[in-house]
């Protein structure tokens, strides 16, 4: 069965990216070795993303010069870029730029992903639309030994512990993973 996933990296006072909406506070803390995010994105169907978070990707990475590190990154999944205002495409990829309602485009991630899952991979204010639309599955948390004590946060929402279960917790490396289903709103 498909789920939505909100599968992020955070750091222990909450953030997922610096005041900056840099990561590099998470390159410092994770050498890579160890991280489960390889066997995650196996069983990924079709992914979305914030605008934020796609011009983060597309300038660390100099994707404006090396378009093909996308495709090397994310294969041929779909994507979909929630965003309000003109970005540069990405040549070659399965990129879509959207705005509004959730609805629809995880409707059309839905048919997109087949038997694979969803990803929601940023930021807080996108994943927290798809809790509010009742389509949030789970969230997957990968705790960093870090605070940044100011930034974007995880989860700009209230989500109560009605709404989320606890389903597993694992050490990799210094982080520790905290997966939680996410029941719908009421």
């Amino acid at each position: 069965m498909t789920k939505t996933q909100y599968y992020t990296a955070t750091t222990i006072d909450g953030y997922i990216a610096d005041e900056h909406n840099s990561l590099d506070w998470l390159f410092e803390a994770d050498d890579g070795r160890d991280s489960p995010f390889a066997s995650f994105f196996e069983q990924v169907g079709a992914f979305a993303m914030g605008a934020t978070t796609y011009e983060w990707v597309f300038d660390h990475e100099k994707l404006g010069e090396q378009p093909e590190k996308w495709t090397s990154y994310y294969g041929d999944v779909p994507s979909w870029v929630f965003t309000h205002r003109s970005l540069p495409p990405l040549q070659g990829s399965t990129v879509h730029f959207v705005q509004g309602d959730v609805r629809p485009v995880h409707e059309a991630m839905r048919a997109a992903a087949g038997d694979r899952n969803i990803w929601i991979t940023g930021g807080g204010e996108l994943a927290a639309s798809f809790a509010d639309a009742g389509l949030l599955d789970e969230l997957i948390l990968g705790v960093a030994p870090v605070t940044l004590g100011a930034g974007a946060p995880l989860l700009p929402r209230r989500l109560t512990s009605a709404r989320l279960t606890l389903t597993d917790v694992e050490r990799v490396g210094p982080f520790a993973y905290l997966t939680y289903a996410v029941a719908p709103p009421t």
